[in-house]
């Protein structure tokens, strides 16, 4: 038997920004040799919208509806974030009351980011069924936030002191809800009984998803075992989230993090789910596409534990949700920073006050770009068809990188 190795030109081949596997406006300069990728060069600066800079120029509580627009799949989690780190400023209370109604707004946040990360990579993946399930449950999640604060993607919700009002106490039942669970559209239930029916919904649905996409012998074949991250190489590249976890590293804010932050969860009952897994298939490997997305699926798990959990502590917890903040407060001539668990990781503030009422300088460092920056590693050597399934196990959401 005679073999021939076909010699190729090597290639440029630029994958976005229009491409919808990139996941917004990311550009990826992929140098390749026939079907094989030696290079992946991602460039960003597609988006950019001065945010940081922006966020000189107002007080803290102004800033608010800025961090909405950096993850807008988890706007509530980036209002907690900067909340934080201003209250870690200025030594800002939060009321009890407040605090376990942020764990409840946040994880719900939770669930429905890894809902729109489980849909879009079964899109990714060349599956459409999965897409339409997840959004209908998220749907669910915004119709309740709507009721909460008014909005569905960009809230404000979560402000600096607590929240800017404490919830309903009667809403309409969501219409999706009302036909998935029997109900009658347009019935007026307690907020909290309507978030309960929507957990007891949601639940088996997320074995519905593992037989759907995580079981899935086509899905198992296109991600186990590809785009491997060591957790050293995870760790040197200040990967953070379900990537770092998906590489075996258990570590995680809500549990790891500074007591500003770890306090909103003392008392609470959950897991930190973390590569490797007694029922993973055979053929996943720690720090495999597989392993960061099982990641997500469990935590989503967690997270409804979590909301159950914040319902009773808030139900049970008398007084106020906020400690007032005054819009032109004078800042402490100090400087902060303060990192909090994402749904794709560590969100990070910078936050310099000069004794006025604007911060002297304000950064934001992202998960998603510390994420993203290990796709040349790796993306080394892989098929070209296997590019959509490696960058979009990673989650990423562009809005938060190029802010």
């Amino acid at each position: 038997v005679v073999e021939f190795d076909v010699q190729t030109d090597e290639m440029l081949v630029n994958m976005g920004p229009q491409h919808p596997s990139t996941h917004g406006v990311l550009r990826l300069l992929l140098r390749t040799d026939g079907e094989i990728v030696h290079e992946c060069t991602p460039h960003i600066g597609y988006l950019h919208r001065c945010a940081e800079k922006i966020g000189e120029n107002l007080s803290p509580p102004q800033y608010i509806p800025y961090t909405d627009r950096m993850d807008y799949l988890a706007a509530m989690n980036m209002n907690l974030g900067f909340s934080l780190t201003v209250e870690k400023l200025t030594k800002t209370k939060v009321p009890a009351r407040g605090a376990h109604l942020r764990v409840l707004i946040a994880e719900l946040g939770r669930i429905a980011s890894h809902l729109v990360g489980m849909g879009a990579y079964g899109l990714d993946l060349g599956t459409f069924s999965p897409f339409l399930y997840a959004f209908r449950e998220r749907e669910i999640i915004l119709d309740l936030f709507e009721e909460a604060c008014g909005a569905r993607l960009t809230y404000s919700y979560l402000t600096i002191g607590g929240l800017t009002h404490d919830l309903p106490e009667e809403i309409e039942i969501p219409d999706g809800l009302a036909s998935l669970t029997g109900r009658r559209a347009g019935e007026r239930y307690p907020f909290l009984e309507v978030l309960e029916m929507f957990l007891q919904w949601l639940e088996p649905r997320i074995w519905e998803y593992h037989t759907l996409l995580t079981r899935n012998a086509i899905f198992i074949k296109r991600t186990a075992g590809l785009g491997i991250l060591s957790p050293e190489m995870a760790v040197s590249y200040g990967c953070t989230g379900p990537v770092l976890r998906g590489s075996g590293v258990d570590f995680d804010l809500r549990r790891d993090g500074e007591a500003i932050y770890t306090d909103m969860y003392k008392g609470y009952e959950y897991e930190i789910p973390v590569a490797p897994f007694a029922d993973a298939p055979r053929e996943a490997v720690v720090g495999d596409n597989w392993c960061r997305f099982y990641v997500r699926m469990m935590e989503v798990v967690q997270s409804i534990r979590l909301v159950r959990q914040a319902i009773k502590k808030y139900q049970s917890t008398p007084g106020a949700v906020r400690e007032n903040f005054k819009l032109g407060a004078k800042l402490p001539k100090d400087e902060v920073y303060l990192e909090t668990e994402c749904p794709r990781g560590q969100m990070g503030f910078y936050l310099v006050g000069n004794g006025e009422g604007n911060p002297l300088r304000l950064r934001a460092k992202s998960s998603s770009f510390c994420n993203l920056s290990v796709t040349d590693r790796i993306c080394e050597g892989v098929p070209l068809a296997d590019m959509p399934a490696i960058v979009g196990s990673l989650d990423i959401v562009m809005g938060e990188i190029d802010r």
